[in-house]
């Protein structure tokens, strides 16, 4: 006797379980490497995370050494880099988010011009820049010319790090509305800024806060850009004109001071855990606000 054919619909339905099955398993072990690296943050850096960490600046080597020789924790905490970091990323907002919009909003209001285009060729070309370089430019644009780093050299060079993500999340969340929004404000007499002021970015609102909390997120961690700029400091700074320090430029001090190493480990759980919470709440703002 003849075999019967597998149907087609048997055929399909099996196919569409392995497919689930090896999606579901590669999707696992793309995250084994986050989960380790959590794990060993942890298990590491619990024991110096206490108010100490953000209360007091960054101890001496000498008391460091002083610490584990009486196997005690290391005293002092990385204030110093908290508060360079909320300065430096502040200006850096200050600066990306309003220039990031006004271009993105240009993009997708002039798709098919050629200064549209470029300005869209120019920034994909800078998202692939590496942060040194544009250290290193930013070091002979602003540090030699003001003659000293400084909190608003790194904001610069964050600032140009930042631009490539808010103009492309602008310029598709702007995509993504439907036109006769945009016809319907013209038809009740509102000028096109106003339309494009009160109308598109707030409903678009959920793309442009989502970009720019990711592209805040991308530079929150970034060392080498800082440490042409910045330069870092031993004391709380407030002031952008002078060297400030940064929680990724201490984890770059602790790391080549063997007396801090385990400062290390707090410093970096910290700033994943400042990662984790602004991905975790871009998202929850762009479920809320999601374009229907």
């Amino acid at each position: 006797m003849k075999r019967k054919p597998v149907s087609t619909a048997k055929y399909r339905l099996t196919k569409s379980k392995i497919f689930f099955f090896v999606v579901c398993t590669l999707s696992a072990i793309a995250m084994i490497p986050l989960f380790l690296i959590l794990w060993e943050l942890i298990k590491k850096g619990y024991k110096q995370f206490n108010p100490s960490l953000f209360t007091e600046i960054a101890p001496t080597s000498m008391e460091a050494m002083l610490a584990r020789i009486s196997d005690s924790p290391v005293p002092g905490g990385i204030l110093n880099g908290i508060t360079g970091t909320l300065l430096i990323l502040a200006i850096a907002i200050i600066i990306a988010i309003p220039v990031g919009i006004m271009a993105g909003t240009y993009l997708a209001e002039n798709r098919k011009k050629r200064m549209a285009n470029f300005v869209r060729s120019l920034s994909d070309l800078l998202q692939g820049i590496p942060s040194i370089v544009i250290g290193v430019v930013v070091y002979i644009w602003v540090v030699i010319p003001m003659s000293g780093y400084s909190a608003l050299a790194g904001s610069i060079a964050l600032t140009i790090m930042m631009l490539p993500m808010i103009i492309r999340s602008t310029e598709e969340s702007i995509k993504m509305l439907p036109a006769p929004l945009k016809e319907a404000g013209l038809a009740l007499g509102g000028s096109y800024t106003t339309v494009v002021l009160r109308v598109l970015l707030p409903s678009a609102f959920s793309g442009l806060f989502t970009g720019s909390l990711l592209a805040i997120s991308r530079v929150m961690g970034e060392t080498a850009p800082l440490l042409v700029t910045a330069l870092g400091a031993s004391t709380v700074n407030w002031d952008a004109t002078s060297p400030t320090s940064a929680i990724s430029l201490l984890i770059w001090e602790f790391y080549n001071d063997p007396n801090l190493a385990n400062l290390v480990w707090s410093s970096s759980l910290l700033l994943l855990l400042f990662v984790l919470g602004i991905n975790l709440f871009a998202k929850n703002i762009a479920k809320k606000w999601k374009i229907q």
